[in-house]
């Protein structure tokens, strides 16, 4: 046992929640970030200001009735898989040889997850990175041995597992968005505190919308919440954190605050009880609906990527008809629902808590 776990340390591997269920969870969500939310916003901007080179065809695969063209926003989406593995074998430190080896894992992968591809992504891309650790530079020929290995290791667990995964995490998605339809106001707070709540935990909550597929209303109810933690956060700090805080919360993350939400944890009731409140005005009142990227709904405000995610998804329901045209109804209840209501409820919520000594003078600061 003593040499195993000289052997591990030696290979860097090392068994843990935080390394599997954080660290290669959020590098997973930016793969997603930089291919299939980068190439919908490439497609979408194209298609909506008329921009030639975004819009024409750059390869054609196939002949006849299989042919498919792809534009540059379409090469990024589909290799979204390959971007996610690689992300995946990064935040795992995987040598070089284990890393590159990781693209066709990740495209097989994703391929035979179908909806539910991105968790299956993780899981097998995991898997294959820490197995291709393990026998990296262990033989004389390690060029051939390490890609090799991880190659049948991955692909060979994806034929097995990857379907399953992807099913199971596409059914449950499809529970949730079917629940969300069926009982707008429980689900849309629900969806919204548990997803808002992701945002600001040390993982990723747009990795997780991702492989669960939620958008439609459940999506709208999962931007909602995530909007109201970090635009909540950034106002109701600036007394604090003034200016540099609001954009740093307000468009990159309220992860930030998580050191200060361990120091007390009562600082997390406004934005919580503010998403519990944007959540169902999203998908009650607005019925918005967020049927962009999957991933756009675990982002809140950060690069604006959840209002984008929407206006996205009401671009695309417009060509295909599903949907009539974009109001002014629509861009009202968006600002509400995404900066309004959390800037202005969240710091009101707050007001009594301060009040009662429960939250103090710099219990907000960020270092």
């Amino acid at each position: 046992m003593a040499k195993f776990k000289a052997f591990l340390q030696r290979k860097n591997i090392v068994f843990s929640a935080r390394r599997y269920g954080i660290d290669a969870l959020g590098a997973m969500a930016q793969g997603l970030f930089a291919s299939l939310l980068i190439g919908t916003i490439l497609n979408t901007l194209g298609t909506q200001l008329h921009i030639g080179f975004l819009t024409q065809a750059l390869v054609t695969i196939g002949s006849g009735e299989k042919e498919v063209s792809y534009t540059m926003g379409g090469l990024a989406s589909a290799m979204v898989g390959p971007a996610m593995a690689v992300a995946i074998g990064y935040a795992l430190q995987a040598p070089p040889l284990v890393l590159f080896t990781l693209v066709p894992v990740g495209f097989a992968t994703n391929a035979l997850g179908g909806a539910g591809g991105p968790l299956a992504v993780l899981v097998v891309a995991i898997i294959a990175a820490e197995v291709g650790k393990a026998v990296s530079k262990e033989t004389k020929v390690d060029i051939l041995v390490t890609p090799i290995v991880t190659l049948l290791v991955g692909v060979g667990i994806a034929c097995l597992i990857a379907r399953p995964i992807g099913t199971a995490a596409s059914w449950f998605g499809s529970l949730i968005r079917l629940a969300t339809e069926l009982h707008p106001f429980t689900m849309g707070i629900v969806v919204s505190v548990l997803v808002g709540v992701a945002l600001t935990l040390p993982i990723s909550s747009a990795a997780i919308c991702q492989a669960l597929t939620l958008t439609g209303l459940a999506g709208g109810a999962a931007v909602a919440g995530c909007c109201a933690q970090m635009v909540g956060f950034a106002f109701m700090s600036f007394k604090e954190n003034r200016w540099g805080g609001l954009v740093s919360q307000g468009l990159g993350t309220s992860m930030l605050q998580m050191g200060n939400i361990v120091k007390n944890p009562k600082v997390w009731i406004p934005p919580t009880l503010c998403s519990a409140i944007t959540g169902p005005i999203a998908t009650c009142i607005f019925r918005m609906q967020m049927n962009g990227a999957a991933v756009n709904s675990g982002m809140g405000t950060c690069g604006l990527c959840g209002p984008i995610g929407v206006w996205t998804g009401w671009a695309s329901d417009v060509a295909s008809g599903a949907k009539a045209a974009i109001t002014a109804m629509d861009w009202i209840g968006l600002a509400l629902v995404a900066v309004v209501i959390p800037a202005i409820l969240t710091p009101l919520l707050a007001w009594p808590l301060r009040k009662w000594g429960w939250i103090k003078d710099g219990d907000l600061k960020l270092d």
